[in-house]
């Protein structure tokens, strides 16, 4: 009897032990707090968009002639965008010019493109799965998405800019 005492106040040293060596960090070295979000976090982060949703965002000069999409967003390691790769011309992703400018080249607009033909129906981006279609949409102001870009400049001088390969920055 005394040897199985033994044992089990020798156990429960070896286990309590290691409980109780173990101690609360300093708040100065303890992991970050996460902040509370509010009730509405979509209010706490309006004006912003997914970047996966700027994939295939159409891009216009200012007559608003379409000049290609974006293909791509090239981040840092800390998460700035640096570049933009746009895709111009081409049918079907064949015989594109990919050109890489930096995101300060491009102008973000939430309404749709307005075209010179007397039609009344406008073409609206669907915020859902980036189709277009041929009537109007209700568009809340942030719809985590713009309507499209603009950028200066026009097919021939866009297309003059050195091609953006991946493989040269490999």
């Amino acid at each position: 009897m005394k040897n199985l005492f033994a044992v089990a106040l020798l156990g429960t040293a070896v286990i309590g032990g290691a409980a109780f060596a173990q101690s609360t960090q300093p708040v100065d070295r303890a992991a970050p707090a996460a902040t509370a979000q509010p009730a509405d976090a979509k209010m706490a982060l309006k004006g912003n968009w997914r970047a996966s949703k700027l994939m295939g965002l159409n891009v216009y000069n200012e007559a608003n002639e379409k000049l290609g999409d974006i293909n791509e967003l090239l981040v840092d390691k800390n998460g700035k965008i640096n570049a933009v790769v746009i895709g111009l011309g081409g049918f079907l992703g064949m015989g594109e010019h990919d050109i890489a400018v930096s995101m300060d080249k491009l102008k973000f607009v939430e309404e749709p493109v307005r075209t010179s033909s007397s039609s009344t129906s406008t073409t609206a981006r669907d915020a859902t799965t980036g189709a277009a279609s041929t009537s109007t949409t209700n568009r809340t102001a942030n719809d985590w998405v713009p309507d499209h870009a603009v950028m200066s400049g026009n097919k021939e001088q866009l297309k003059a800019l050195p091609q953006f390969k991946y493989s040269d920055y490999n």
